[in-house]
């Protein structure tokens, strides 16, 4: 199943620990790296036609200089840069040796393409409740932190259960989720969860922990009872008008899918994955495969734990369903009022804007995880690309 066998670009062995050299291959090829699981393109692909007036070149302040988007770009390491309009693209560019074709890692943004198969199979009635227990669909986390906790608080990243990430994603839970992983063992992460203590009432507390995600998916996958690729294709890809096939990680040979990071994809199709959030998941053909409301429900705070500028000092974020809010006024002047966005390592980028009617998606290989300077540039380039694409619909 290894599509990448042929490729002569040789991946690093821990997508965590790769070299300058080595870093976009690493990305670009984690079918040479680990098991994982085709997630099946449907019929004809969704055209993504040139916007009407695409944008110029466009320029941002960094601090008393004045930048373009090439600049960023070489800068911040970016593979990919897609901005679409009603869409339409309005900007598309590429670096780092992809191209069109080219599969990228996406780190955490697939935990918000987990939390959307959780709206499909509630749509599909193969989940009945948001406020449903785990140890309904997993009865093996009876006695354990998890029982009891629904599913909405895990979408909330508030299951009470302990974790730590730690800074720049280097947290001592994710060396033992790697560790589990490293077994190749069918359930090892699951196994793994299962010995976490309780931290704080469910709901109360806003905890951003990749374990919570991971569960979320073999949730999924047991509601639906059938692997999560599969799931993943019936409902989105293939609805969503997908070009290519995409891979999802799986934690065994054969085993589950890691519901919070490892699916890997070319540009475009997870812009078609934007869009079709974006349209509150009614699916190029008109096929609805979300619940009604789903995205404004998922993209926006609901609990006094992920409210607004309550998640993290300085930060004025909220969370939504393994989604990150962005306030209103006046952060940004309102340009962002109602927009969220999924984020992943070394800066990968999914943001949504339904009153401009924007998805923006960027595919990046930061030389770290995480890089402060780096995230307030690229916040800084979404404000101008976006104000520039409402003057082009004003003019």
């Amino acid at each position: 199943m290894s599509v990448g066998a042929a490729n002569p670009e040789l991946a690093a062995s821990n997508i965590m620990r790769t070299t300058p050299e080595n870093q976009a291959a690493t990305f670009r090829n984690q079918d040479q790296i680990w098991p994982h699981r085709v997630i099946r393109r449907g019929g004809a692909a969704r055209p993504l036609p040139p916007h009407a007036r695409p944008l110029a070149e466009p320029a941002y302040a960094v601090g008393q200089a004045m930048v373009g988007l090439d600049d960023f770009m070489a800068r911040r390491r970016t593979a990919g840069f897609l901005i679409m309009k009603n869409g339409e693209i309005a900007l598309e560019r590429y670096g780092m040796g992809s191209g069109p074709e080219s599969r990228w890692a996406s780190f955490s943004t697939a935990k918000s393409m987990t939390a959307t198969l959780v709206g499909a199979a509630l749509h599909d009635g193969a989940i009945g409740s948001l406020d449903d227990t785990c140890d309904r669909y997993l009865p093996q986390l009876r006695g354990s932190a998890y029982e009891g906790v629904t599913l909405r608080n895990i979408l909330r990243m508030a299951s009470g259960v302990a974790w730590d990430e730690g800074p720049g994603s280097d947290g001592p839970d994710l060396g033992r989720l790697g560790r589990a992983m490293a077994d190749r063992r069918p359930e090892a992460i699951l196994d793994l969860l299962r010995t976490l203590p309780r931290a704080a009432p469910q709901g109360a507390v806003f905890n951003y922990a990749t374990g919570d995600s991971v569960l979320l998916g073999a949730m999924v996958r047991a509601a639906i009872g059938r692997p999560l690729a599969d799931y993943f294709a019936e409902t989105v890809w293939g609805p969503a008008g997908m070009e290519a096939d995409g891979l999802w990680q799986l934690e065994s040979d054969e085993g589950l899918e890691l519901g919070g990071f490892g699916v890997s994809a070319r540009l475009r199709d997870i812009g078609r994955f934007g869009l079709l959030v974006l349209e509150d998941g009614k699916a190029w053909g008109g096929r609805q495969v979300l619940p009604t409301g789903w995205r404004d429900l998922a993209g926006q705070p609901d609990c006094g734990a992920t409210a607004f500028g309550r998640l993290m000092a300085g930060s004025p974020a909220g969370y939504g369903y393994h989604w990150w809010a962005l306030p209103g006024a006046p952060f940004a002047d309102g340009l962002h009022a109602g927009a969220f966005l999924a984020l992943g390592a070394f800066g990968q980028r999914i943001y949504i804007n339904p009153t401009e009617r924007v998805v923006v998606v960027i595919q990046s290989a930061w030389r770290q995880p995480s890089d402060a300077e780096a995230e307030a540039e690229t916040v800084a380039l979404l404000r101008t690309l976006v104000r520039a694409l409402r003057t082009e619909a004003a003019s």
